[in-house]
């Protein structure tokens, strides 16, 4: 008899600790360490409204779960929408608390959520450095410390496991040389040997590595594929494009109020596309379909998805599809001249490089226009035709099939002739999407002003137009700088819309379409007062 109340009695303990050592559970990721946050309440698992949510109150769950650290908080339900009661609003944790249940939240049981607001955490023992969440210099938390892995201890199927580990989806490129930048933490001295399968990185089996004498030269990185919440559609790679983002299992467009280069370094960042090169609006990368999401974004630059900007407002209310935004991001640029011509510099370890002409050919040139979006190379230069340039020089041979869609994917070798001064620095002039043109004059560089709104060239009306307006057309064309800026149709008068007036450029814009002006299609002109260019160049 003592025998069986001790057993019923071990069962009512076990039971209790079985019950309330899970209050927390992560549903819809691909691994139990990420997913839509669930707490059991009153026999019943519900979700979390994503009211206040962040990153302490993640880190708060991951610990709880034995995952690792916080790699993201995500709201919106990013996992998909759950069912049944909404258990928690405001969730105000320090960090410090064993458990989600023991954090203050206020009105557990009132809210004004619904499960398209359900909260979502990744947790990981490893994390990317240096890219994106899914892309990046490679490292492993171990002893309450973050250790580098070398690229001789790590293959394609140890990629996968870290991959899904952190939510982004199957490996796409595994790369050495330190890529991302060189570490500066302990290296990892264990060979890594997962079998592929893997949730984490830690269920995989480690052994000694006598033959690794690393050092952070050799530091892996990963490109994942990424589940993404932004893309770019319309332009001629991944990295540019109409931004569309995915909200309730749906893609949507973007409104242009208040679109901007802070905007679009959030969406360049997120997508390890470099930096942001142009931040368009008024759909220069054609109308989308389907619901505006996001209008009036309002980006600090700082944010890890264009998801977690403020905004104020979703929907269309203010905004139509000819609104839409659109970003080009890049890891090179062209100085000196226009968006896509000038002295070429390559994006690296956080700096900028100029580039030998000796180490770049026509197969390379293909891939920095694609890259900028400004289609076809016309020309290479060398000799610095743009100027010199003042940053430390590329050291590595560029060899680019043609086909690649961004300059860092190309294959890079080290020249030992590479003996070159900023007097070799390369120069290259593509063929360019111009949103603006010159019509009727004797050359490409004078004419009558034309911009390219919403797939149709359009005039400028004369009223206001001045050599501060001319100066922008002039260098967007590359064509030097502006000798007059005619109006009264000088170059004859046009023909389909007026699409600006009354501009006002301060000289420092990047193109023309960047400048104040009364509003597209907005004046009191006729064609007889289409305003004209004549540019130095050419």
């Amino acid at each position: 008899m003592e025998s069986c109340l001790m057993f019923v009695f071990l069962c009512y303990i076990l039971k209790l600790i079985t019950s309330d050592s899970v209050n927390v559970r992560l549903v819809g990721g691909h691994s139990r360490c990420a997913g839509r946050v669930e707490v059991l309440h009153r026999d019943q698992w519900g979700t979390v409204c994503d009211d206040a949510w962040d990153m302490t109150d993640a880190a708060v769950v991951c610990r709880e779960l034995d995952c690792g650290e916080p790699v993201d908080a995500l709201g919106d339900a990013h996992f998909g929408p759950g069912s049944g009661p909404i258990w928690i609003s405001v969730v105000l944790c320090t960090g410090s608390e064993s458990t989600l249940k023991n954090c203050m939240t206020p009105g557990r049981d009132e809210h004004d959520c619904d499960h398209s607001k359900d909260a979502g955490v990744i947790c990981s023992g490893v994390r990317l450095i240096g890219g994106s969440r899914c892309s990046g210099r490679l490292e492993i938390r171990h002893n309450q410390m973050w250790i580098s892995v070398c690229d001789a201890a790590f293959d394609q199927q140890d990629a996968e496991v870290v991959c899904r580990e952190l939510d982004c989806g199957p490996p796409v490129q595994v790369l050495g040389a330190a890529a991302f930048g060189k570490g500066d933490t302990q290296m990892w001295t264990q060979e890594i040997q997962c079998g592929g399968n893997e949730s984490q990185i830690h269920f995989c089996p480690m052994s000694l590595s006598h033959e690794n004498n690393c050092s952070h030269d050799s530091d892996v990185e990963l490109v994942c594929a990424d589940y993404v919440n932004v893309r770019l559609v319309g332009g001629n790679s991944r990295c540019a494009g109409r931004v569309e983002v995915l909200h309730r299992g749906q893609w949507g467009t973007v409104c242009g109020l208040g679109w901007d280069m802070v905007d679009a370094a959030v969406v360049c960042r997120e997508l390890d596309c470099g930096k942001p090169v142009d931040a368009l609006s008024d759909a220069q990368f054609g109308s989308g379909s389907g619901p505006v999401w996001m209008s009036h974004v309002f980006c600090t630059g700082s944010e890890p998805t264009l998801k977690n900007c403020r905004r104020l407002g979703q929907g269309r209310k203010s905004c139509g599809l000819t609104e839409d935004v659109g970003v080009i991001c890049a890891g090179v640029r062209l100085v000196g001249g226009s968006r896509c011509s000038g002295r070429l510099e390559i994006r690296h370890d956080q700096t900028w490089m100029s580039v030998c002409d000796a180490a770049f050919d026509q197969q390379d040139a293909e891939v920095v226009c694609r890259e900028l979006d400004c289609g076809a190379p016309v020309q290479v230069l060398g000799a610095a035709a743009f100027g010199k340039g003042g940053t430390q020089i590329w050291t590595q041979e560029i060899q680019c099939g043609g086909n690649e869609h961004q300059i860092h994917f190309c294959a890079k070798s080290l020249s030992h002739e590479n003996n070159c001064s900023h007097d070799n620095d390369v120069e290259v002039m593509c063929a360019g999407h111009a949103n603006v043109r010159l019509v009727g004059g004797h050359s490409r560089c004078a004419g009558r002003a034309e911009v390219l709104h919403r797939g149709q060239w359009g005039t400028v009306c004369d009223l206001g137009w001045d050599l501060a307006d001319a100066a922008v057309v002039c260098r967007e064309l590359d064509c030097g700088e502006p000798v007059d800026a005619l109006g009264a149709a000088h170059f004859g008068p046009g023909s389909g819309p007026i699409w600006m007036g009354l501009v006002l450029c301060t000289g420092s814009e990047s193109t023309l379409k960047n400048c104040e002006s009364a509003g597209w299609g907005q004046h009191q002109c006729d064609h007889s007062k289409d305003a004209g260019v004549n540019c130095s160049g050419e």
